[in-house]
């Protein structure tokens, strides 16, 4: 079991940051790059997401106290900010190049808008996996 908890904490750690780092990125520079990193920030989603209800099992299954309501709220946390990019990926100009016509603008800007949304949602996540020991 020790070898599994290593293995899934590297990994939950590891897809977390490059979700993270990607989410964060694209919200600062307005998500105009969406496209390319769609699918391995999904991939990094769902690797994270996976392997936190991997760490819950081999960690907290059988008791529900104050960590554990806190790691719950974080958890709820990341699988919305994945929804939101997800539905947000939608509205991304798929092969537009860099026109800058209105409706492309409008587009990339609810692009930008989503990814804003899932970093709010991912610094929640954050917060409450660093708290949730010390609560």
């Amino acid at each position: 079991m020790q070898i599994m908890f290593i293995i899934a904490q590297v990994l939950h750690v590891l897809s977390g940051v490059f979700w993270g780092g990607t989410t964060f990125a694209l919200a600062r520079i307005g998500g105009d790059t969406a496209t390319p990193l769609y699918k391995p920030q999904m991939g990094a989603a769902g690797v994270a997401i996976a392997t936190g209800g991997l760490l819950w099992f081999l960690l907290h299954r059988g008791s529900f106290g104050t960590q554990e309501h806190v790691l719950g709220a974080g958890a709820i946390c990341a699988v919305l900010a994945a929804g939101v990019q997800a539905v947000a990926y939608v509205y991304v100009p798929h092969n537009l190049g860099d026109s800058n016509e209105p409706e492309v603008a409008k587009l990339r800007h609810r692009t930008a808008t989503g990814q804003r949304i899932a970093a709010l949602l991912l610094v929640v996540t954050i917060g409450c996996m660093a708290a949730a020991r010390y609560v």
